[in-house]
């Protein structure tokens, strides 16, 4: 399964699942399985809008792009950013059939409120990644939208940020190349999973079939 064509490059979107649960990433995007829950469903409507590519406008010196695609060969990765706003400014770069030159700066809208493992900043990270190799410009800063906060925090897309990226998409891509699954590790984000069902991380607990036989053979050899 190696990553040779573009259809065949990771979805930056992976990259919340695998910081969440490595199994979960597999099970999606090497096996093809999905499930739906409350969580997934809430944040598919509240990306609905986001992604509506009717809704990109022009407001003075700012450009709301929605929906848009980006893509980096280098890291063999693509995706779609919810929300790029350009800014008019001396330092930016033109963008085609429109005057002047425009500061990008990716926003990604989520439903809840900030996770503790950073997925959420991994994500939006390299997005600004791919948009810099496109548009061959640099992107100090992000902003991520939480559903119910309701307001945007400001992502400094920093060195350390940038190397967590690189080494998690490189992770990835060894993962991909041999078609692995990892082993189920049970947490207590398993419960919120929508994969649970399909990843049965309780029975990670359930002991093996040859440490069974195993013991009632030592049973038997002590009978004897």
């Amino acid at each position: 399964m190696t990553i040779r064509q573009e259809e065949d490059y990771l979805a930056l979107s992976g990259l919340q699942h695998f910081a969440f649960c490595r199994r979960q990433w597999a099970l999606i995007h090497i096996e093809r399985q999905w499930a739906e829950n409350l969580r997934t469903v809430e944040g598919h409507l509240l990306h609905q809008r986001a992604h509506d590519e009717k809704l990109s406008e022009r407001r003075g010196d700012l450009l709301i792009a929605r929906s848009l695609r980006v893509i980096s060969h280098r890291l063999c990765a693509q995706g779609v950013c919810d929300v790029v706003e350009f800014r008019r400014d001396p330092a930016g770069v033109p963008l085609a059939g429109i005057d002047g030159t425009w500061l990008p700066c990716p926003v990604e809208y989520k439903k809840g409120r900030p996770n503790a493992c950073g997925a959420d900043e991994l994500q939006l990270c390299a997005q600004a990644i791919c948009l810099e190799e496109m548009l061959l410009c640099e992107i100090p800063e992000g902003h991520l939208f939480y559903g119910e906060p309701r307001r945007r925090t400001r992502v400094a897309l920093d060195t350390a940020l940038r190397g967590r990226v690189e080494s998690m998409l490189a992770e990835m891509r060894t993962l991909y190349e041999r078609g692995h699954t990892p082993k189920a590790t049970p947490s207590k984000g398993c419960s919120a999973c929508s994969l649970k069902e399909v990843c049965l991380p309780r029975l990670i607990k359930t002991p093996a079939a040859s440490a069974y036989l195993q013991a009632h053979l030592s049973d038997a050899e002590e009978t004897i």
